[in-house]
């Protein structure tokens, strides 16, 4: 543990963006993990609120610092070239 009492401000700070990066980037996947279960069972409807809710999770994300942009970026481009080949849009 620190002596320094600037370090021991500095453990606390960075536990608790840790925790909230830790719950942002697990919304993250929940979001993703559903749009891959909807684009399985074929549903269209399912498939483009989940691709909806995905997208908007990582922008979420990206505000927040959590992820880098063309992260996100990249993640919603593949979501968004499966869902075509299901058949949305």
């Amino acid at each position: 543990m620190a002596n320094i009492k600037s370090q021991i401000k500095r453990i606390k700070t960075n536990e608790k963006a840790r925790l909230r990066n830790k719950s942002v980037s697990s919304s993250i996947k929940t979001a993703v993990r559903k749009f891959r279960a909807a684009v399985v069972s074929g549903d269209h409807a399912v498939i483009t609120t989940e691709l909806r809710t995905a997208s908007k999770a990582l922008d979420v994300a990206v505000a927040k610092g959590v992820i880098h942009k063309n992260a996100a970026a990249n993640k919603k481009s593949s979501m968004a070239k499966s869902a075509t080949k299901a058949g949305v849009r």
